[in-house]
């Protein structure tokens, strides 16, 4: 009988959920939550119970032993050993050297890391790009800085007629050519050729004048992030120079060469022998 009864499908009890206005109050609370949450408030309450009986109770003449071995700070904090064992102080002097090369290091890393994006962040800031397109300085070409893209389509420009007046100045058949006169074109054709001027030197300044947009923009983002760079690798370096200098001045207490503040705030320095 009791097989057949855990073969037929029960009810699921579901748990009631938090209504939709307040589901900015989070998961609705059940009874067992409720439990805990009390548990805990009853014990904090006895346990602030028992404190305040004790503090009304406490006699100030009360002395233990232990409170000669125990220790506190100038705020009335207990200081207790937290069990690491204690290092020699040839110990510390190593480690702090060790630090100390480390810090160098990441110096010199970090100072030339800076060097580098200033000398970029200068080239940029003078205008001296090279555009694409452009060819390369091999053997005896001349390389060009050029400011926009229409200085250079005119240098572009200069160098093509430089190089067909080097080619043909000296073929007559090409001179033959340039110099011939066409035959047979009527005026309307040359109408239609300037037209066709036109529109294309309209469609390549204004392609001209979008690629100098977006150049700009980009040199401008280019510019917006090598300074936000230039500024973190500036901050790091004047933290790792401050933490370099505190090292420094801690093994200098050490060797006791210097004075320095002690734990209560007193300021000390070496007594110097009189010459």
């Amino acid at each position: 009988m009791s097989s057949m009864r855990n073969a037929v499908q029960r009810w699921n009890h579901k748990e009631r959920a938090q209504p939709a206005p307040r589901g900015k109050w989070g998961i609705l609370e059940k009874h067992k939550d409720y439990s805990l949450r009390a548990k805990d408030y009853n014990e904090k309450k006895k346990r602030l119970k028992i404190l305040r009986e004790k503090a009304t109770e406490r006699n100030p003449d009360e002395f233990s032993y232990g409170m000669l071995s125990s220790k506190t700070d100038r705020h009335g904090r207990r200081l207790q050993d937290r069990g690491n064992p204690t290092l020699s102080q040839d110990a510390v002097k190593l480690l702090k050297t060790q630090d100390a090369g480390y810090l160098r290091t990441m110096i010199q890393q970090t100072r030339k890391t800076r060097e580098k994006v200033e000398q970029q962040y200068l080239l940029n800031d003078q205008n001296l790009h090279t555009f694409p397109g452009g060819k390369e300085a091999n053997g005896d070409q001349h390389l060009f800085f050029a400011a926009t893209l229409e200085e250079q389509r005119l240098l572009d420009t200069t160098k093509r007629k430089q190089d067909s007046t080097s080619t043909g100045a000296d073929d007559p058949h090409h001179l033959a050519k340039k110099n011939a006169t066409p035959v047979g074109q009527s005026s309307k054709r040359n109408t239609q050729i300037d037209h066709r001027q036109v529109a294309l030197s309209e469609a390549e300044h204004l392609r001209a004048s979008k690629q100098e947009r977006a150049l700009r923009k980009l040199r401008k983002r280019q510019r917006e992030s090598q300074q936000s760079r230039l500024k973190a690798l500036k901050i790091r370096e004047r933290d790792l120079l401050a933490v370099e200098q505190q090292l420094d001045q801690g093994r200098a207490r050490m060797n006791g060469s210097v004075g320095g503040v002690n734990k209560a705030g007193i300021r000390w320095k070496i007594r110097e022998r009189k010459r």
